[in-house]
């Protein structure tokens, strides 16, 4: 017995041999997939690391070094409007009552009535006020009784779905202003008084532009440029900043907390929007009152 066990313990040894080898190769195979896998891991995050940093460099990096551009001859970040700009736009008098407002010619002041409009142009409220005055707004300036200034601002940016409509409007009204100054006055009525509706898209770039060129743009190509190319977008964001957190130009301290805001010789007016009378009125009242402030009293001495 001891001879058969004898006989048979080499061939155990063997097999002993052939399982531990067949193990160090699985124990090999694994080894190897794990360093594969953990190198296809590290390939993967650097590749995802390269796209990222990718994207910074051609998007973003370009983006914040691409310098602020403004654009030239605006009045503390408005728009005067003179008798030559209002002449390019007819506005239709949307208002019963217009005829039976008071004329601002008839003040005492000699000096133009200063009229300054912060409009957002998503803004209904701003809309509502441009549509029943734009038509006396547009007979003052004509007379030269008064001087309107219109600014531009980004105050309902998050409304339209993420698109920023507001802050690109108010670029475009910029663009246009500077490459087409003719068109500005039928340009700003148009994005006032036929707004996209709040918490939608909004025009498009493109459409901007097609409807800055409707209005009267001359150069057509340096306007259309841009508008698409958003030229002064920052700018209306940063035009905007300054109005929340600055006091207003001529007003005593008062800064910008709703559009829209109509401030005559800087006093906010707080009437009905859609009363042109009444805003013509509120008009009159903030004049006669500087009058009174600055007149002179006459001399009552006798002659000899």
């Amino acid at each position: 017995m001891s001879s058969d066990e004898t006989g048979q313990a080499p061939e155990a040894r063997g097999r002993r041999e052939a399982v531990r080898e067949k193990a160090q190769q699985v124990k090999a195979r694994q080894t190897r997939n794990r360093v594969l896998r953990r190198s296809a891991i590290v390939f993967l995050v650097i590749a995802v690391v390269a796209a990222i940093a990718y994207a910074v460099t051609s998007v973003v990096v370009p983006a914040m070094s691409k310098p602020m551009l403004d654009p030239a001859g605006l009045t503390d970040d408005g728009v005067v409007v003179d008798e030559t700009m209002v002449q390019q736009t007819e506005a239709p008098d949307e208002s019963a009552e217009a005829e039976e407002k008071p004329a601002p010619e008839e003040t005492p002041s000699e000096a133009p009535i200063q009229i300054h409009v912060y409009v957002d142009y998503l803004s209904q409220a701003a809309g509502q006020f441009q549509r029943v005055n734009a038509a006396q707004l547009t007979e003052w300036v004509d007379q030269g009784a008064v001087e309107v200034v219109y600014h531009p601002v980004a105050m309902l940016t998050s409304k339209s779905n993420g698109t920023k409509y507001s802050q690109r409007a108010a670029g475009a009204a910029a663009c246009v202003f500077d490459h087409a100054p003719e068109a500005f006055t039928a340009f700003n009525h148009e994005l006032l008084t036929n707004q996209p509706q709040p918490d939608s898209d909004g025009y498009t770039d493109a459409e901007l532009a097609d409807r800055a060129i409707a209005t009267g743009a001359d150069d057509t190509k340096a306007v259309r440029a841009c508008i698409e190319n958003e030229d002064y977008f920052a700018w209306a964001r940063a035009a905007t900043e300054r109005a929340l957190n600055e006091p207003l130009p001529g007003t005593d301290g008062i800064e910008l907390t709703g559009v829209p805001m109509v401030l005559v010789n800087g006093e906010p007016y707080v009437g009905a929007l859609d009363k042109p009378e009444e805003f013509a009125a509120f008009l009159l009242t903030v004049d006669s009152q500087a009058y009174l402030k600055t007149a002179k009293p006459e001399d009552d001495s006798e002659g000899e």
